[in-house]
């Protein structure tokens, strides 16, 4: 029985140890927030290109620099800021789809890549042909 105690009493001391270890989180920290992370362009004509802003902000106490920013496929094109974003500012990330030759739904993920981390955004629609154009009227003379 007295070991028991022992072996209990040695494993909560270890155990007290080690949480007295751990760090405690920094005021340092980065902080990338966006407005939003999903952008739904509904219904476009294809043949457009559809761009879309996410806009962000710094809300961590230390400079962020996107370090990469890319798109799940070559039919989209982000592009963003390449210098730091300091506390408190905003900016964005701009994507453009291409929809030539692309009828029908689609889903694409943008990854971005900072000092706070990675985070996706996504852009969906659906696109469709370009309504044909009425054709003349047809005049029958009786």
């Amino acid at each position: 029985m007295k070991s028991l105690v022992l072996t209990f009493g040695t494993i909560l001391f270890s155990l007290g140890t080690f949480a007295q270890t751990q760090k405690t989180p920094s005021k340092d920290t980065a902080i990338l927030t966006f407005e939003k992370s999903e952008h739904n362009f509904r219904t476009i004509i294809e043949g457009q290109i559809a761009t879309y802003e996410f806009k962000f902000t710094n809300t961590g106490t230390m400079p962020i620099v996107l370090s990469n920013v890319k798109a799940s496929c070559g039919c989209t094109t982000p592009k963003w800021p390449r210098e730091a974003i300091m506390p408190g500012e905003s900016n964005v990330i701009r994507a453009e789809y291409n929809s030539n030759g692309r009828p029908g739904t689609f889903h694409k993920n943008i990854f971005v890549t900072s000092d706070a981390g990675k985070q996706t955004l996504t852009i969906k629609g659906n696109v469709v042909s370009e309504p044909e154009k009425p054709k003349s009227p047809i005049i029958i003379n009786n």
